[in-house]
C-alpha cells in the first residue's frame, strides 16, 4: 500500500530551564528551536494533494509563534510543566494531532530540535 509523507517545520528562538535537572534547577539557557512535523495520508484527494502545506505550515507556525523570544517556563503549559524538549514534542504533537490541523491524514511523528545537533522525536504506536 502506498503512502505520502509531508513535513513541515518552524523556528524559534527561547530560553527555558529545566526546574529539576539532577536534583536542582537547571541554569537559564537559550536555543535555536526547530520544530518538524510528519504527516501520512494514504490517499490523495481530488486535487491529488494530501494534505494541504498552507494549512499545516500555518498551523505549526502559530504554536511555535507561541515560543519565539521568549521564556518558555513562563509559557502556558509550562509554566507548570517542565520544559523538556520531550515534553515540548508531546505538546506540539497533542496540538498538530487535532482533527482540524490534520484533516485527513495521521500525524506520524513530531522531531523537536534544540540546536543543529540534539533532537527529540515523538510518536504514539497505533
Amino acid at each position: 500500500m502506498e503512502q505520502f509523507i509531508i513535513r513541515v517545520e518552524a523556528r524559534f528562538e527561547a530560553a527555558h530551564n529545566l526546574r529539576e535537572y539532577k536534583g536542582a534547577p537547571e541554569p537559564l539557557h537559550g536555543h535555536s528551536w526547530k520544530v518538524e512535523a510528519k504527516f501520512k495520508c494514504k490517499k490523495l484527494d481530488h486535487e491529488d494533494i494530501g494534505i494541504d502545506y498552507v494549512h499545516v505550515e500555518k498551523a505549526i507556525r502559530e504554536l511555535a509563534s507561541r515560543f519565539d523570544h521568549k521564556y518558555i517556563n513562563e509559557v502556558p503549559p509550562f509554566d507548570k510543566l517542565n520544559p523538556t524538549s520531550e515534553n515540548i514534542a508531546k505538546w506540539f504533537f497533542e496540538e498538530l494531532n487535532k482533527s482540524e490541523v490534520k484533516q485527513n491524514s495521521e500525524l506520524s511523528e513530531v522531531i523537536v530540535w534544540e540546536g543543529p545537533e540534539a533532537y527529540v522525536s515523538y510518536s504514539v504506536s497505533s
